[in-house]
């Protein structure tokens, strides 16, 4: 085979593939997109037994050959195209022993593709328990390949997995399973002499899929066509029929191999922990218990290491302003990178925790459930069931959740889900809710045990959520459609998470966190410091010479104070100033004044940005020796007209709010447009959030003020 080796992860949803390729490649691993399309491509590698390296691709998890989404349809064009730059010298296929029938589906197809296979028996653990017995030696002998059983969550049976595909050979030795030629002869040798191939069921695949694959020439897609045309070839009724041969002929495989004696008692525990968690009453009690304790962890458990980290960099400003030669350039760094890349950092213990969350819901099955549950709300609103999932995953960032509402068939269903997925609170927007909330909320504890500031954070989440399915409500008479949308979902047993793949999650996340939005709030920080530093020369000469007039007058004491005064001015009158003034009379009814003004501009980039603008902005205008933490400005600041702080109750609510609506992410417009392939939607989304956020901050505002 070579040196090197790639391999293919292939298997159905919850099969644990995903934890067995983080097992497999550690942390040596990148995501990327399949070339062309928008699908994620999760690579990585890793040594094997035989001391040869290998590439690792997770593909998209998949019930059939037969896509039922664009996720899904990656899988044949990976396995089939020998030329694709991924395509696997072995397939590893992920099966749940728990369901062996079932997940045999997929291996037979795949296997029916000749390409060599290993069949990682997945939680075997989980069957024995549940009293499954599977006779591993003699399943491996009636399909003719390796079979290894495995527990990616205990982490057993990787050695003899890593040497099982070590020693595959590059020729597939699987005998032979379903006869698909019988199915429809003759348009399978017409097929199979046009694509130069005796492989019976490729050619039975391609003219199944042949529309949607990037194989073929339009020459060859017409005559594919005309073949389908000549011979009355139906997908539908020849896919069921090649379905009902399959389980046929897996029954005979699996006779005298699974031993189910606990087959009653299989599913009893889920059963009755379900019986509670999906009931119309207890089961949304406790989801709102559970996000109220999420909520209350994020402040409760991150205070400390903030507390840390903000010390850090104020201790690190201060050490540069006193030991770094005084100039322009350690005035750029500690004011503008080092309180920009501040401004980020001191976010990760709240990012981290948030998505640990999330990763041990979703290892459980919780999530699942929670997707059972809201699809009864959704079908009231004109959101399909499968919109939950990508509703719930903007929660962590609407980008990958805009992405996966490709699942959806219906294409209202869609286009709805797109455009209010976005609204529901993303983790680029606590970073934002955590300062501001910590500046007007205080922090203490209602009953001995509610966080009233972790109360206020879930608040704004599910103002967010309520919002988002309003706003699909009155969309739903505004966009129409004739097809109906259905929701069919397998729910998972329950199962203890993974903890290694929770704190893999953690670390993973928190690092996309720190260098996606770090790259953007440095340039911005770097920019703004720029902007907020220098200004028109005439002004700044005016200042300039009205303060050493005012300084011949004063002591040591007063000229202190006049310096500080001097930065405001000189801040005031900066390109970010003019900047800021110029929007000040549209923002100003919101509560917001022109130095927040120019966070709202910046925040356009990245909402995040937010917090690095107002640490550059407040590091500019406190000067070299005024140190303290980005809280303790904001919260020190004045308004210069009333005297009263720049945030008070009423403008950090309004300023929430606004957050909570605008469409202020310049990826999330650009993964419309690419998911819609129009600039019609993205520029619908950014008019009609940018409205919203001004009328609720204004409302808000006015009432509370």
């Amino acid at each position: 085979m070579g040196k090197d080796i790639k391999i293919a992860l292939v298997g159905n949803p919850n099969t644990g593939k995903s934890t067995l390729f983080n097992l497999l490649t550690g942390l040596n691993q990148k995501i990327g997109n399949f070339p062309g399309i928008t699908v994620d491509k999760k690579v990585g590698y890793c040594k094997l037994s035989n001391g040869k390296s290998a590439e690792v691709i997770d593909l998209p998890g998949t019930y059939s050959l037969y896509p039922k989404s664009k996720d899904e349809s990656i899988v044949f064009q990976v396995l089939a195209d020998k030329n694709n730059s991924s395509h696997p010298d072995v397939v590893v296929l992920v099966a749940d022993a728990t369901n062996l029938r079932r997940n045999l589906l997929l291996y037979s197809q795949v296997a029916d593709l000749r390409l060599p296979v290993v069949l990682a028996l997945n939680m075997t653990d989980m069957a024995k328990k549940e009293g499954i017995e599977v006779d591993v030696n003699k399943l491996s002998e009636r399909l003719g390949i390796q079979v290894v059983a495995i527990s990616a969550r205990s982490n057993s049976g990787l050695p003899e997995l890593k040497e099982a595909i070590g020693n595959t050979t590059s020729i597939a030795t699987q005998v032979e399973g379903t006869d698909v030629h019988v199915l429809a002869p003759e348009a399978i040798n017409q097929a199979k002499n046009l694509l130069k191939t005796d492989n019976d069921y490729f050619a039975l695949q391609v003219l199944h899929q042949y529309e949607t694959l990037d194989l073929f020439s339009a020459e060859e897609k017409q005559a594919l066509g005309n073949i389908k045309k000549e011979h009355a070839f139906e997908s539908s009724k020849l896919q069921a029929a090649e379905t009902i041969a399959r389980y046929r002929y897996l029954s005979t495989v699996l006779t005298g191999i699974v031993k189910d004696t606990g087959a009653a008692k299989k599913f009893v525990f889920s059963d009755k922990i379900d019986r509670i968690l999906t009931n119309r009453f207890w089961g949304f009690a406790i989801f709102l218990m559970i996000l109220f304790f999420v909520f209350n962890s994020i402040f409760s458990w991150s205070s400390y290491p903030m507390e840390l980290i903000e010390n850090a960099f104020a201790w690190i400003t201060e050490y540069g302003h006193a030991h770094l030669p005084e100039g322009i350039l350690t005035n750029l760094l500690l004011d503008g990178v080092v309180a920009g890349l501040g401004g980020v950092v001191i976010f990760i213990p709240q990012i981290a925790i948030l998505f640990a969350f999330i990763s041990i819901l979703e290892d459980t099955g919780y999530m699942a459930r929670v997707t059972f549950m809201m699809d009864k709300i959704m079908r009231k609103f004109g959101l399909s069931g499968k919109s939950v999932v990508p509703m719930i995953g903007s929660l962590a960032c609407a980008v990958p959740s805009i992405m996966s509402a490709r699942n959806i068939e219906s294409w209202k269903d869609r286009i709805i889900t797109i455009m209010v997925a976005p609204l529901v609170s993303c983790s680029a927007r606590l970073p934002v809710y955590t300062l501001l909330i910590g500046l007007v909320v205080p922090e203490k504890m209602i009953w001995g045990f509610i966080n009233l500031q972790g109360l206020t954070l879930m608040g704004m989440y599910v103002i967010s959520i309520f919002a988002a399915i309003l706003v699909a409500f009155v969309m739903n008479f505004f966009i129409k459609a004739k097809e109906k949308s259905y929701f069919i979902m397998e729910l998972p047993v329950y199962r203890m998470p993974r903890w290694s793949n929770v704190l893999y999650t953690m670390y993973e996340k928190s690092k996309t966190f720190v260098v996606e939005a770090g790259k953007v709030i440095i340039a911005i920080s770097i920019i703004l410091w720029v902007m907020a530093t220098y200004g028109p020369s005439d002004r700044f000469a005016e200042i300039d010479k009205k303060y050493e007039a005012i300084e011949a007058q004063k002591d040591s004491v007063q000229i202190s104070t006049l310096e500080r005064d001097k930065s405001a001015e000189k801040l005031e009158n900066s390109y970010a100033g003019i900047l800021g003034h110029a929007i000040e009379p549209v923002i100003k009814p919101l509560g917001f004044d022109w130095k927040i003004g120019i966070a709202l501009i910046t925040s356009f980039a990245a909402r995040e940005a937010f917090v690095g603008t107002m640490a550059t902005i407040y590091s500019v205008d406190g000067g070299d020796e005024d140190v303290v933490t980005i809280r303790d400005k904001m919260r020190a600041a004045k308004n210069p007209d009333t005297g009263l702080p720049v945030f008070s109750f009423a403008t950090a609510f309004s300023l929430m709010l606004f957050y909570a609506f605008a469409m202020q992410c310049m990826s999330t417009v650009a993964v419309v447009y690419r998911e819609t392939k129009s600039w019609r939607w993205p520029m619908i989304q950014l008019v009609y959030m940018t409205a919203l956020a001004y009328v609720a901050s204004l409302i808000a505002y006015q009432l509370l003020k």
